[in-house]
């Protein structure tokens, strides 16, 4: 087994990041696909990922060069035969990923540590279709991973302690921030995230305030103190006290459907997607989807400089 050698199993929007972020920190990386079109596209991503962390001053243009040369494709599922990592970026279905592995889990040596970054598909279930299953996990991360160093590491129930450790202190060299969670739905992220969206859309639906408003709310306010300390650390700051408190009589009127929002489900009936349709609680119609997207990357790299780039230098 070549212990710097990984691979990043599908090449589209997170899988061409991941192989950057691998790269970056060392890793001679390969980015698998089963399809010339994805291959090329990673190709493409990559190129304008570094092109911009190298315009705003993330890395040099010397590490990108270097990191660049550590990265390689390819269609040959040989490549899985030697390599002590794999990551897979695939479609989100269930048959797929069980399918990918349940193939691939026979080729890799038995150290190898196998990850899916699904966003909420059970990891115990998709390490039914693996060999070894004590060594599989998720891995999931934000987009885009080259920006944002948040890592979830999701334990299957077969999954092994000594392998978890193993991808934590594997993730702590990437220079990115892991944490490790149960096999929930949802893991960490996408439960505080929904519970979020869920009040957000809520505190609209009776009127008590505008969507602009709300998002205004999260990000001059609450955003920023969660950015710095999370929900535990403002509570200790704000007094366990005072938010105990609160708790007795705001928690008995918070949103708790246990349904999809009727909202969202329309909007979806009607097109309107967000930025990828041109039209969702905001208007991206013409240039204003792409005026939006690189405004969000600009303060992604601001923040992220803050939050990451800078603290390891």
């Amino acid at each position: 087994m070549n212990t710097n050698k990984v691979v990043m199993a599908g090449t589209g929007i997170m899988g061409a990041s991941l192989c950057q972020v691998y790269a970056l920190a060392g890793y001679e990386t390969w980015g698998y696909d089963a399809f010339e079109a994805g291959i090329e596209n990673g190709k493409h991503l990559i190129a304008l990922n570094q092109e911009t962390m190298v315009k705003e001053g993330l890395i040099t243009k010397e590490e990108s060069e270097a990191a660049v040369a550590r990265i390689h494709f390819t269609q040959d599922k040989e490549v899985f035969r030697d390599c002590c990592l794999v990551v897979e970026s695939t479609v989100e279905r269930m048959d797929i990923k069980q399918g990918f592995f349940r193939e691939i889990s026979e080729i890799t040596p038995k150290e190898a540590l196998l990850a899916t970054n699904t966003s909420g598909l059970h990891i115990t279930e998709i390490a039914e279709a693996c060999k070894y299953p004590e060594r599989f996990m998720g891995q999931h991360w934000l987009n885009p991973p080259h920006l944002l160093p948040l890592c979830e590491i999701i334990a299957g129930e077969k999954t092994s302690p000594e392998n978890v450790q193993k991808m934590r202190k594997l993730v702590e060299g990437l220079g990115k921030q892991p944490v490790v969670v149960g096999d929930i739905n949802g893991f960490i992220i996408n439960r505080i995230q929904f519970a979020v969206l869920r009040e957000a859309l809520h505190i609209v639906e009776i009127g008590a305030a505008t969507y602009e408003d709300v998002d205004t709310v999260l990000k001059a306010g609450m955003g920023l103190r969660y950015a710095v300390l999370g929900p535990f650390g403002v509570a200790d700051h704000g007094g366990i006290h005072t938010f105990d408190h609160i708790s007795s009589y705001l928690n008995a009127d918070l949103a708790d459907d246990k349904v999809e929002s009727p909202v969202l489900k329309k909007m979806v009936e009607e097109g309107k997607l967000g930025v990828k349709s041109g039209k969702g609680f905001y208007d991206y119609s013409g240039d204003k989807a792409d005026e939006a997207i690189r405004e969000r990357d600009r303060m992604y790299i601001e923040l992220a400089k803050v939050l990451y780039f800078n603290k390891k230098k």
